[in-house]
């Protein structure tokens, strides 16, 4: 296990302010992005926001989180540090997350390894320099899927990987969110943007799931229950996140990966995080004991978060 240079910064304590203040103090800077829209072979979309640098330079493809996008501060942050680099980066929107619905009635999901390979073999195929790729929470198990399946043959599409904060175990993950203060401070927020979403969705495909099952959702459980699970070929939500959890192929990963996760992470237990000998020799391991989930705020206040761009740019690199 890497020791890890994080330290969090002692006027910011504990998990769930480490989590939570980068959303509401953080700056964001204003990027150029630059939307493409990529069409999928069965008939949905996926909308892509650049930042264009050398076409010699490398490409950062990033994987945002649960109902995240390219404005959200991490993605603003990595991305600020590719142009800060002169590469190219890209923040590639999940299904029904850029902004504008996605026309089917599936969605995402922690497990969809089938879009991450259609993503990173579409931009392999354009890019000739060095393609990396980082994720973040639902998207970094997402990545994490793909390597641990894709074992060897990975290497000829990514050249380095970084998973921020993923939720290795999405049984012991989602029964987490489900309860106390967690289901209080994110599962209430993630329920009511998801239950939006599928609003629009019952409209056009009104016998595709249980429409008022899912409106009644009161917890993550419950929702994936009723849409993700059946909309995504799950039995149930207990086999979705049994089947979808990127631990048990970590020891398959074969592209160099840098896991980041801190041990006071909200959603994912510190004590369950696996050991280097449940990860492959490809995998290295950066647990700090704080930092929150997508948070590691460093500096004096009103902080900032450029330690996690940097440590991830600074792996890659290498």
């Amino acid at each position: 296990m890497a020791e890890s240079s994080y330290l969090a910064p002692a006027w910011l304590p504990g998990g769930h302010l480490q989590t939570l203040y980068p959303y509401f103090f953080s700056p964001k800077p204003s990027l150029p992005y630059r939307r493409e829209r990529w069409e999928l072979p069965d008939g949905d979309f996926l909308d892509a926001d650049w930042i264009d640098g050398s076409p010699s330079a490398p490409l950062l493809v990033l994987f945002h989180g649960l109902e995240g996008n390219a404005q959200g501060h991490y993605a603003l942050a990595l991305m600020q540090q590719v142009q800060k680099l002169g590469w190219s980066g890209v923040v590639v929107h999940f299904r029904g997350c850029s902004g504008t619905p996605n026309r089917l009635a599936r969605a995402y999901f922690a497990g969809d390894s089938a879009e991450i390979n259609w993503v990173l073999n579409r931009l392999r195929a354009q890019h000739s320099s060095h393609l990396y790729a980082a994720g973040y929470s639902l998207g970094g198990n997402a990545l994490l899927r793909w390597l641990g399946e894709q074992g060897t043959q990975a290497t000829a599409v990514l050249d380095a990987a970084v998973a921020v904060s993923a939720p290795l175990d999405l049984l012991v993950a989602g029964r987490t969110l489900d309860q106390g203060i967690n289901h209080l401070l994110y599962v209430r927020h993630f329920l009511r943007s998801l239950k939006h979403k599928t609003r629009h969705k019952a409209r056009r495909h009104p016998d595709l799931f249980n429409v008022h099952a899912v409106s009644q959702a009161n917890t993550l459980w419950e929702f994936d229950q009723h849409y993700t699970a059946p909309l995504h070929g799950y039995k149930s939500a207990d086999d979705y996140w049994t089947r979808a959890a990127s631990l048990p192929v970590l020891q398959h990963i074969a592209v160099p990966t840098l896991l980041i996760n801190a041990r006071n992470d909200p959603f994912l237990p510190g004590h369950t995080l696996p050991r280097t000998n449940q990860v492959s020799a490809s995998v290295t391991l950066d647990f700090p004991a704080q930092g929150g989930h997508v948070g590691f705020v460093s500096g004096h206040f009103p902080g900032h978060v450029r330690w996690l761009s940097t440590r991830i740019v600074t792996f890659l690199a290498q």
